[in-house]
């Protein structure tokens, strides 16, 4: 089957590499614009230009996709179909409705779950058990298209981010495979959803990376693993900026007394903290211009103290 590919991050990246190691062919890539990256704002490629590249694929990307301005494109390879892996952008009447077999997303989440642009760090943060993927035919709509297939797996206290993603790209990859060799064997069969049951996962923001030692231990957990290992978690312990990379739950619903909310309350195998309810033990960190490091390092190169006390 001929393929056109769009999509931007990581997760995109690593469905576009499954194609290219399968008997379709990717004839070429659209993605975004590079962007600037770093303290030192260098323009750097999406990861999906840079595998498109390694494989001399030919590279597309567009400011817009309005008036037309991927139809040269679409007239020039003829895909039978389009594949869309967190591309970043709406995708308007004329893309949808050029391939043959339509345009088919590969979703991170089982639909009509997490529509939208976040849908893993959501799910984590929501303190799901089980997340997966949806291969859907596009429409006009957000994520709303019929479904090819759902695919899931359990979600454990020990993922974080990183390790669902990995999951995600892995069960993604392989039923992608499995649907377009569907639509070739002319036995693809696809199910509405049910926009009752509809969720939606919002992009991240700066603000969603704050921690809020107010909340449960559950909930302190979740958002620190589900921003792992990127954007990660930032607090403040006094005046010193800190970004959280790792966190264990110690108890749950244990009542803290009358122990402020982000109070370090133990040293002894890592940063004890004082939630709403119960308490985390914070395992590894970023201190503001330092690199990643375990708590134990943290705790011995710096003063800090019980009693003391994260905003």
């Amino acid at each position: 089957m001929k393929l056109l590919f769009m999509g931007t991050p990581d997760f995109a990246r690593s469905i576009l590499e499954t194609l290219c190691n399968s008997h379709h062919t990717v004839d070429a890539v659209v993605t975004q614009q590079d962007k600037p990256r770093g303290r030192g704002h260098v323009m750097l490629p999406p990861p999906v230009k840079e595998c498109a590249l390694e494989k001399g694929l030919p590279v597309y990307q567009p400011l817009s996709l309005k008036n037309g301005e991927l139809e040269e494109v679409l007239n020039e390879y003829a895909p039978d179909a389009i594949i869309v892996a967190a591309y970043g952008k709406i995708l308007p009447k004329y893309i949808l409705e050029y391939p043959k077999f339509g345009c088919i997303n590969v979703h991170a989440s089982l639909l009509p779950e997490y529509r939208g642009a976040a849908p893993i760090q959501r799910a984590i943060i929501d303190g799901k058990k089980e997340t997966g993927v949806t291969i859907m035919k596009m429409e006009e709509g957000l994520d709303t298209g019929d479904m090819y297939i759902a695919s899931g797996f359990e979600i454990t206290d020990s993922d974080d981010y990183g390790t669902v993603h990995d999951k995600l790209t892995e069960v993604g990859g392989a039923a992608l495979l499995e649907v377009l060799d569907r639509l070739e064997k002319d036995t693809a069969t696809a199910e509405k959803q049910d926009d009752a049951l509809a969720t939606y996962a919002a992009k991240i923001e700066k603000a969603d990376t704050f921690v809020d030692f107010t909340m449960t231990a559950r909930q302190v957990f979740n958002k620190i693993r589900a921003m792992s290992p990127a954007p990660l978690t930032s607090v403040k312990l006094g005046e010193l900026p800190i970004k959280l990379v790792s966190a264990k739950i110690v108890s749950e619903d244990s009542s803290n007394g009358d122990t402020p909310a982000g109070t370090v309350t133990s040293l002894s195998d890592g940063i004890e903290v004082a939630c709403g309810s119960g308490k985390i033990m914070i395992t590894a960190l970023t201190p503001a211009g330092k690199n990643k490091m375990s708590a134990a390092d943290f705790i011995r190169g710096r003063k800090i103290n019980v009693g003391d006390r994260f905003s």
